[in-house]
């Protein structure tokens, strides 16, 4: 397989990856504000840094509110994270290559792109809003299915994989940040600690992001316990069989690099990521320091795209590594 034909079909499922994850992080925002008492805010900027397009956004808007976030991490075909803008990029990378993927594939991205388009305009309100992320989520798991079922399990299935899991490790952590109760800091009174204060609502916004995952159910299945902070960062981390927690991914990442030529380099370092998150203490990171950590992982995971990149794809900085977000 030529290199370049190996990047696009990577970036393909990077791009697909990233425009659902996208919509199910706005979900869980959209979900507090459904379920936090009257009053509480939801901090709309903290959600901007999660997706890491906080400079990006402060050329464009003054203030982080509501409208202007969604728009931004939506409907903006300047930002190259933005929903819009990641199925673009699908379309081009499935179009660029539909000798290597099922033609039922490329049909399905080509409708997304133009469901999607066409149906920005009309989600300025919750509602419509939240419709359209449903939509877009179902979509995407339904080409995802399709790319599964109809393509051949190569060398280009492998790539389409390891984009996959590497976007999908990288959003879960950026979900379990969502967690955090600095999000909501109007529960916060002067004067008392973070923990007391919300601790009547940390709860419901832990079960907000699972559910922002589909892995509500999953959850409840292997941990018999409360929904509670410890056990959910537990499950979506460190988890070995659940599809979208880190160390799952990370296991398959393992596996798809396994069919690849001159995979040691990347191999090391997904094993290094897999040590890092296995040997997390999640109670004591909890107590302090999980923002930190999951800053580091994060650093971790951008380390083994650069290792894939350096690897299998061509030397020079394409316009696409360029555009990608950390």
């Amino acid at each position: 397989m030529l290199s370049r034909v190996a990047e696009r079909i990577y970036w393909l499922g990077r791009y697909l990856e990233r425009a659902e994850n996208t919509a199910r992080l706005l979900t869980v925002y959209s979900n507090l504000l459904l379920d936090l008492p009257r009053g509480a805010r939801v901090g709309w900027h903290t959600l901007v840094e999660i997706t890491g397009t906080q400079d990006e956004f402060d050329e464009k808007h003054k203030e982080t509110d509501e409208r202007s976030v969604n728009r931004f991490l939506m409907s903006d075909k300047s930002n190259y994270s933005s929903i819009i803008s990641s199925i673009s990029l699908a379309r081009e990378n499935a179009r660029t290559t539909r000798e290597i993927i099922p033609t039922e594939a490329w049909e399905q991205i080509n409708n997304l792109y133009l469901f999607t388009r066409d149906s920005m305009g009309k989600a300025t309100a919750r509602g419509p809003r939240h419709q359209l992320l449903q939509e877009i989520i179902a979509h995407c798991q339904q080409i995802a299915g399709l790319l599964a079922g109809a393509m051949s399990h190569n060398s280009g299935y492998n790539f389409l994989r390891m984009a996959r899991s590497l976007e999908r490790a990288d959003m879960t952590t950026r979900i379990v940040d969502v967690g955090s109760l600095t999000l909501v800091p109007s529960l916060m009174n002067p004067g008392l600690s973070l923990e007391p204060a919300a601790r009547p609502y940390s709860n419901m916004i832990w079960m907000s992001v699972l559910h922002s995952i589909s892995a509500y159910q999953m959850y409840r299945q292997h941990v018999l316990d409360r929904v509670n902070g410890e056990d959910v960062v537990t499950f979506l981390l460190q988890d070995k069989q659940f599809p979208r927690a880190v160390l799952h991914c990370l296991s398959k990442l393992q596996t798809c690099l396994e069919f690849l030529p001159n995979n040691d380099a990347t191999k090391l370092q997904v094993s290094a990521t897999q040590k890092y998150v296995q040997e997390a203490n999640i109670p004591q990171l909890l107590e302090s320091g999980l923002l930190e950590y999951i800053d580091e992982l994060q650093v971790e995971i951008a380390s083994i795209h650069a290792r894939i990149t350096e690897t299998w794809f061509l030397p020079v900085v394409s316009e696409q590594q360029q555009q990608q977000s950390a």
